[in-house]
């Protein structure tokens, strides 16, 4: 199913639309003073994306989730869910179309990431399909770990490890992709995000 990614800096506007539409908010720390390109991101299954307009300042995508490892640890709904999710945008390289890109993140890129990020209990890949405001993205990465001390100890398990990973990057992503955001994420429906109404059929 398709999802609908508002990315802004306005964390009311961020929660209050994850709230009403049942959808997914992450938000960066605020003690975080580093130049970042956006610090909240919802995703949602609507049919409304005016809906997501006041939490899309930086900009609103339509992506399909690819879960690619699923933590199993329990996540109420409107409470923050157990540890940390870094957010990686990603550019296709200039030397790659979107789609080029994009199966490689999804063939060759998730394999290596699930053998050498050896704390990641978590990963999904939104891959944009439309860009609907902002600048155009090709992809966001969640990276989620069970503590802020795993991701910073165990988001490589050596040096292999990381060189691995560092090469492959370079093969298909921009080097000026925007840089990571590390949040913490708020389910207010469900994950991945489902349609709160359903509607008639026969």
């Amino acid at each position: 199913m398709l999802e609908i990614v508002a990315v802004g800096n306005d964390v009311e506007a961020a929660v209050s639309a994850s709230q009403e539409l049942g959808g997914v908010c992450y938000l960066a720390d605020p003690n975080d003073e580093r130049d970042l390109s956006f610090r909240t991101l919802v995703r949602c299954v609507t049919d409304s994306p005016q809906d997501l307009q006041a939490a899309a300042g930086y900009g609103m995508y339509i992506v399909f989730s690819r879960v690619i490892r699923e933590r199993n640890a329990k996540a109420d709904t409107g409470v923050p869910s157990p540890g940390v999710t870094a957010i990686f945008p990603l550019l296709h390289h200039p030397n790659f179309t979107h789609e080029q890109s994009d199966a490689h993140w999804r063939d060759t890129h998730a394999p290596l990431a699930l053998q050498h990020h050896p704390g990641m209990w978590d990963y999904t890949q939104l891959s944009v399909t439309q860009t609907l405001s902002g600048p155009a993205i090709d992809g966001f990465a969640l990276v989620s770990f069970e503590s802020m001390n795993s991701m910073k100890e165990r988001f490589f398990g050596d040096e292999n490890d990381k060189d691995i990973i560092y090469r492959d990057v370079a093969t298909f992503a921009d080097p000026d992709s925007p840089r990571r955001v590390v949040t913490t994420e708020t389910i207010y429906g469900t994950r991945p995000p489902t349609p709160r109404i359903t509607w008639p059929h026969e």
